[in-house]
């Protein structure tokens, strides 16, 4: 049985329990766990799947019902939002500058990716705490003396470019504090600006406007929108909300973004939006067109299970993985495990680059070259993850011309139809898959960790234990009729 609710806008806790007693399944929403806008009247509707179908395409539909429910509509997605990109964010943490980023961005292009990120800390200035200067959004000269001219030599290296912004905080520090402190949702050392208000609206497209029109970058990671909440009794209520045009949060949070990715696309069409997976859900696919997994650096497995659960919700739109890093004395098939694990995304690699071996740089140029070539299998085409109960044990992306399946496990036989091409990948940690063939078997290719071709076989249909080499591929092609 699966659960849903068409509430996407409010807090909602929602799910399937069991009853301790009797172990029967109960299903529970809970509205109003916190604070909202006064209301009159309010309806939800409530579904339960019991058909008894897949469970990806259960997962998937009935996220698509409460999209439909709501009248969303879908973000269209340019292509360049599912090309492979770099971020600065565990790379360099907040320590960025404008020189060693262009250089590293010439690495980047030479390797194979596309766009590149800088996230936080262009704006950081020397500050009491992590964001008590952040809300003026302008870059530290001592880091990016000027940003336009750095923009400019990104593009030249060959890569887009994209900037981290956090939305809704406005820091004791900063100097556009005094203008907003009455305009925020909680004030503190690091305040939460209200969205309610126009002015604050106004502010923040304003300053993403000059991001992409002014300085030139190609897209915007919108961060933190989560913060957007109420921290109890609402401040509104102290003066009758005065000069908010609106009195719940969420819907102006959803006139904000909307707003946002409009006013965005009449300077640029294809403007690239980010959001993070901690604020996804059925409305966030209107706003942006990448939603990336949750930060979790160096964990493979779990950036796996975040980017499967990602491509069965997010309605088309390019999932990103998180970051990937691994320590610099990685064997080659110890550094591909990170990418293996995330192959059914849209790859984000945040290594300084000019510090990774040149054995891990082939790695990477390997694995950059396999994901576009099947791109189409890996991130637009049918997707079936298997066994979430186990994390995802294999993993199946299928176009019209081909399937890409995906082992990481090696105690899994996984089930291989040879009626088109198919590419098995070995992210199991040891050498050879155990995989059982139908249909008539015919040319198998292996290769390494490299994208080197390592030998040729053939098998029979039936149970088969494949020489794939840790952290290889078998390209397997069946014998025509």
């Amino acid at each position: 049985v699966a659960l849903a609710c068409s509430e996407a806008m409010e807090h909602l806790v929602y799910g399937l329990y069991a009853e301790e007693r009797s172990c029967d399944v109960i299903g529970r929403c809970e509205f109003f766990t916190k604070p909202v806008a006064a209301r009159r009247s309010y309806v939800a509707k409530v579904m339960l799947d019991r058909r008894g179908r897949d469970w990806a395409e259960t997962v998937t539909a009935c996220s698509r019902w409460v999209t439909k429910e709501n009248g969303f509509k879908t973000a269209e997605v340019p292509e360049s939002a599912f090309d492979p990109l770099y971020s600065t964010w565990y790379a360099y943490l907040q320590d960025v500058h404008a020189g060693e980023l262009e250089r590293e961005a010439k690495l980047a292009a030479e390797i194979g990716m596309k766009t590149m990120i800088l996230d936080d800390g262009w704006q950081k200035t020397e500050s009491k705490g992590f964001y008590t200067a952040t809300g003026d959004w302008m870059p530290v000269k001592s880091r990016f003396p000027d940003m336009k001219a750095h923009v400019a030599a990104v593009h030249a290296a060959g890569l887009k470019y994209m900037l981290w912004l956090s939305v809704p905080f406005m820091g004791c520090e900063a100097r556009n504090y005094p203008r907003f402190r009455k305009m925020l949702l909680k004030d503190g050392d690091t305040g939460t600006l209200d969205p309610r208000f126009p002015e604050v609206r106004e502010y923040l497209i304003s300053t993403y406007e000059r991001a992409v029109g002014e300085w030139g970058f190609d897209g915007l990671k919108l961060d933190f929108i989560d913060s957007f909440q109420l921290p109890g009794k609402d401040p509104a209520l102290a003066d009758n909300f005065a000069g908010r045009d609106y009195r719940s949060v969420p819907e102006a949070l959803d006139r904000l973004m909307k707003d946002v990715r409009t006013r965005l696309r009449k300077i640029n069409p294809d403007v690239l939006l980010e959001f993070r997976q901690h604020y996804c859900g059925p409305a966030i696919l209107q706003y942006g067109n990448m939603i990336r997994a949750a930060d979790c650096p160096a964990d493979p497995t779990a950036n796996r299970r975040r980017i499967c659960d990602l491509r069965l919700t997010s309605d088309g739109l390019a999932v990103h993985s998180d970051m990937l890093v691994w320590n610099g004395r990685e064997t080659p098939e110890g550094a591909a495990l990170p990418i293996l694990n995330v192959l059914f995304s849209t790859i984000q690699y945040s290594m300084v680059l000019a510090s990774v071996t040149p054995e891990h740089r082939k790695v990477i140029a390997a694995w950059i070259r396999f994901t576009q070539e099947h791109r189409e299998a890996l991130l637009k085409g049918a997707f079936r993850p298997h066994h979430p109960e186990l994390g995802y044990t294999w993993i199946e992306g299928e176009s019209s011309k081909e399937r890409v399946i995906a082992s990481y496990s090696s105690e899994t036989c996984v089930p291989v139809n040879v009626d088109k091409p198919t590419a098995l990948v070995n992210a199991t940690g040891s050498d050879g898959l155990l995989v059982e063939l139908s249909g008539k078997p015919g040319r198998i290719e292996l290769f390494n960790v490299f994208g080197d071709r390592v030998g040729t076989m053939s098998a029979r249909a039936g149970l088969v234990r494949l020489p794939v080499p840790s952290s290889g591929f078998a390209q397997v092609v069946g014998e025509r009729e």
